[in-house]
């Protein structure tokens, strides 16, 4: 366990038990094909495609995310609104290993991962070639200089992808905003923008089926998701939130209240 992040109370037996329709073996081994293909493109693209303007990459990303998704039978679905551009804290609600290229299929930025996601096969190399900040949870003092960087990415006009949860959740429950992150875009003075995810079967019931919790395996996860007929991730961005001015005798304060705003605009829409 994390000795300063969280751990959720969310766990495959008491979480994933709404029952979902399915699809037979065929088509999840048709799907699972259709994903490695997704990512083995990714993999040879994600080098060249780092030397291309952020127009176009961005353009690039967002394609390749959208057909990763595709590739699992998952439908994204983004509400009415638009993305803050150039330099935005994006903090999300996180449910899913699902949450990064559902996003990246909207707006693509550069993702706060805890470690262990380099280690994943196929995907984690993937990840780390398109630019992700690595935390490590159970060093507390890393904290700091990732804080640094994430505001550094910032400055340069860069959007960066945090879920201030700190872990995965179900999606009925949900865990509070660690401030600690919000600390970024207080130091590089820019806006901070809530994104909601939810994600339903198209008949429009809520499923808790692509949860990636407790001691739940990448796999496993997968092979879960592949399975579900009429799987929809729905996004939906909030208007982005500037930082409060810092007072010098409480400087933790700006940070706190944009967490507090953040969560708020998020849970508001779920």
């Amino acid at each position: 366990m994390s000795v300063w992040l969280p751990t959720a109370s969310c766990t495959p037996e008491a979480c994933l038990t709404d029952p979902a329709p399915t699809v037979a073996l065929p088509r999840r081994a048709l799907r699972l094909a259709a994903c490695l293909a997704v990512l083995t493109v990714g993999l040879v693209l994600s080098l060249p495609a780092r030397a291309l303007p952020r127009g176009p990459r961005d353009r690039l990303a967002r394609f390749w995310a959208r057909g990763l998704l595709g590739s699992l039978g998952v439908t994204v679905r983004i509400e009415p609104g638009s993305g803050a551009e150039g330099g935005v804290l994006l903090v999300a609600n996180h449910v899913s290993w699902l949450d990064i290229p559902l996003i990246a299929a909207a707006r693509p930025g550069r993702s706060l991962a805890k470690t262990e996601v380099r280690h994943w096969p196929v995907l984690g190399p993937l990840i780390a070639w398109g630019g992700t900040v690595f935390l490590d949870r159970d060093r507390l003092r890393t904290l700091p200089a990732t804080v640094a960087e994430v505001a550094a990415t910032l400055r340069a006009g860069h959007p960066v992808i945090v879920f201030p949860e700190g872990s995965t959740w179900c999606g009925r429950e949900s865990g509070r905003f660690r401030p600690a992150f919000f600390e970024a875009a207080v130091r590089s003075g820019t806006p901070v923008q809530p994104v909601a995810i939810r994600y339903r079967l198209d008949d429009g019931r809520p499923t808790s089926a692509p949860a990636f919790i407790g001691e739940d395996g990448l796999l496993t996860s997968l092979a879960r998701v592949v399975a579900v007929r009429g799987l929809v991730a729905e996004l939906a961005f909030r208007p982005a939130v500037e930082a409060p001015p810092t007072d010098p005798a409480r400087p933790w304060e700006a940070r706190k209240s944009l967490a507090r705003t953040a969560q708020s605009a998020v849970e508001g829409i779920r």
